[in-house]
C-alpha cells in the first residue's frame, strides 16, 4: 500500500495488462491504482451483440485483476459524474484513461477533461489504441490521407509504440471504493437465448487473446496472403474480436507480424496491411467523423437508397434466396462473426442489388457482431457501397455466385450455415434456429426462397441507378 493520493484509472475499449501506456504511467508515479470501467451513455448505447461481448471481458478482465491483488470498480451513470463521485470517495487528485477517435467518444472525453482540470484534478489520455495518432501522420501537403495505399506507404516503416509487459502486481489504496454488481448490469439482456449459442465461438480475454495470436503465426500467416479470401477455411487470425475491446495491443500484432516477416513466411505483409486497414479507418473518423453517419463523398445524399422493408427483413434472416449471403447472414446470427469477405458481399448485395441504404446493413451489424468496431464499420459499408473514402467503383458489383465459386468452391462454407441445402445440416446450421428470435417464425424445413432481386436484375438496376447519380 500507499500514502499518496490514488490515481483512477479509467478503462474503456482497453481491457489488458500489458501494452498499456496509461496503466504504465500510472504506475511510475508510485501512487495506488484504482481501476475503472463505467457503464455509461456510450457503453449503454452499444447494441446486443457488442454490449454483451463487452460484458464477458470487463468479467475476464475483473478476474485478471483479482489475481494480481487488484480489482475493478464498477458503477452506472454519466462518466463525469462517476469520476466526480470517484474522486470524491477515494480522494483521487488525477484520472488516467487511453484515447478513442470516434466522435461520440471524443465528445464524451473532451467534456470530462475540461470538467476535471476546472475541478483541479489533474485529467490524462493517453495512447494505445492505434500504432499512429491520426494527428501524426500527414500527406507531404499536410492533409490527413484519403486513399489506403499511400497510407500504408506512409507508415509501413515507421516505428511503432514500445511494448511493455503486464505489471505483476498494482499499487492498492487502503480503502477499496464500492463497486457495483457485473451481473446487476444485464449487459446480455437484449442477447435473449442466441447468448448460448454465441458463446463456445468466442475468445475472451488478455491470455486467450495472445493464444489465438500465436496460434495464427504459427499455424496461418504463411498462406494468409493467399488463403485469407477463402470462406472454407479457417485462414485469418480471428483477432478482430480482441482488438475490439483492447485484449490485445495492436503493437503486440505489429510486433508479431514483423517477426512472422523476417522470419520469410510470405503472408506476413499483407496481415500486416490489414492492422493498417485498422488504422486507416481510425485516421478517417478522426479527421472526417461525418464518415459514421452520412454519406462520406458529396453528391451521395440524394442516391435513392430504399429503406427498411419487407425486404431487408429477409435480408437480416439470410433469406434472400442467394445462398453465400443468406450463409455469412446465419453464420452472422450464430457467432456473431463474419468472414471478411462475406462481408462484402452481404454489404453489396444490400446496396447495389437491393438499392438499400447502407445505414440499414451498419445498424444491423452494430447490433448483431461482436467484433463491433465504430470506424472500421462505417468505413467497410461506406466503401461497399460506393460513397466513402477509397471506396470500390460504382461500377464494382459483386456477382455473389461466381464469389462463391472462388471462395467456397466446394460448398462447404455454405453447407456450414445454411441448413435449406443439405439434406443432413450439420449443427452450426441448425443453431440458427435456436439463436434467431422467435418472432421470426423460422424452422429448418422451410423450403429456399426464391431471390428476392436476381442477380442480373440488380445489377441493371444499381448500373442505371448509379450512372443517374453520376450525370446529376
Amino acid at each position: 500500500m500507499t500514502d499518496k493520493t490514488p490515481i483512477l484509472l479509467w478503462f474503456r475499449r482497453d481491457l489488458r495488462l500489458g501494452d498499456h501506456p496509461a496503466l504504465q504511467a500510472a504506475l511510475q508515479t508510485g501512487a495506488a491504482v484504482i481501476p475503472v470501467f463505467i457503464l455509461d451513455e456510450v457503453v449503454e448505447a452499444l447494441g446486443a451483440a457488442p454490449k454483451w461481448r463487452m460484458g464477458l471481458g470487463i468479467e475476464s478482465f475483473a478476474q485478471r485483476l483479482d489475481e494480481i491483488g487488484s480489482r475493478l470498480i464498477l458503477r452506472h451513470g454519466p462518466a463525469l459524474d462517476v469520476l466526480q463521485a470517484l474522486i470524491r470517495e477515494t480522494g483521487a487528485q488525477s484520472v488516467y484513461w487511453t484515447r478513442q477517435y470516434d466522435p461520440d467518444q471524443i465528445a464524451r472525453d473532451k467534456s470530462v477533461k475540461e470538467a476535471l482540470k476546472q475541478d483541479g484534478i489533474e485529467a490524462r489520455s493517453f495512447a494505445g489504441h492505434l500504432l499512429f495518432e491520426p494527428w501524426d501522420i500527414a500527406t507531404g501537403q499536410g492533409k490527413f490521407y484519403q486513399v489506403y495505399t499511400p497510407f500504408w506507404k506512409a507508415v509501413r516503416d515507421r516505428t511503432v509504440p514500445a511494448r511493455s509487459p503486464a505489471p505483476k502486481v498494482l499499487p492498492c489504496p487502503q480503502v477499496w471504493p464500492e463497486s457495483d454488481r457485473l451481473d446487476d448490469w444485464a449487459m446480455g439482456r437484449a442477447m435473449d437465448r442466441g447468448a448460448a449459442i454465441l458463446r463456445p465461438y468466442l475468445h475472451v480475454g488478455e491470455a486467450q487473446a495472445q493464444t489465438r495470436l500465436a496460434n495464427f503465426i504459427r499455424n496461418a500467416v504463411d498462406a494468409y496472403d493467399q488463403d485469407r479470401d477463402r470462406m472454407d477455411r479457417d485462414a485469418t487470425s480471428g483477432l478482430s474480436e480482441n482488438l475490439t475491446y483492447g485484449e490485445i495491443s495492436p503493437m503486440a500484432l505489429w510486433e508479431a507480424g514483423q517477426r512472422a516477416l523476417s522470419d520469410g513466411k510470405r503472408g506476413a505483409e499483407t496481415f500486416l496491411k490489414e492492422v493498417v486497414w485498422r488504422e486507416f479507418a481510425y485516421h478517417l473518423i478522426y479527421h472526417t467523423p461525418h464518415i459514421t453517419s452520412k454519406s462520406w463523398r458529396e453528391g451521395w445524399d440524394g442516391f435513392p437508397w430504399q429503406k427498411e422493408s419487407a425486404e431487408t427483413l429477409r435480408w437480416k434472416q439470410g433469406r434472400t434466396g442467394i445462398t453465400i449471403v443468406d450463409a455469412a447472414m446465419r453464420e452472422l446470427y450464430v457467432t456473431g462473426r463474419m468472414h471478411n469477405r462475406a462481408r462484402m458481399l452481404v454489404g453489396s448485395y444490400l446496396t447495389k442489388h437491393m438499392l438499400t441504404h447502407w445505414r440499414v446493413g451498419q445498424d444491423w451489424f452494430a447490433d448483431c457482431l461482436i467484433d463491433w468496431d465504430p470506424a472500421a464499420n462505417a468505413m467497410g459499408w461506406q466503401w461497399v457501397a460506393g460513397s466513402g473514402p477509397d471506396a470500390s467503383p460504382y461500377f464494382r458489383i459483386f456477382n455473389p455466385d461466381t464469389q462463391a465459386e472462388k471462395f467456397d468452391p466446394k460448398s462447404a462454407y455454405r453447407k456450414r450455415w445454411l441448413a435449406e441445402i443439405s439434406d443432413d445440416p450439420p449443427e452450426t446450421a441448425m443453431q440458427f434456429f435456436d439463436a434467431c428470435p422467435r418472432s421470426w417464425d423460422m424452422s429448418p424445413d422451410q423450403s429456399a426462397p426464391a431471390p428476392i432481386v436476381p442477380l442480373a436484375d440488380g445489377r441493371a438496376r444499381a448500373l442505371a441507378a448509379y450512372e443517374k447519380r453520376k450525370q446529376g
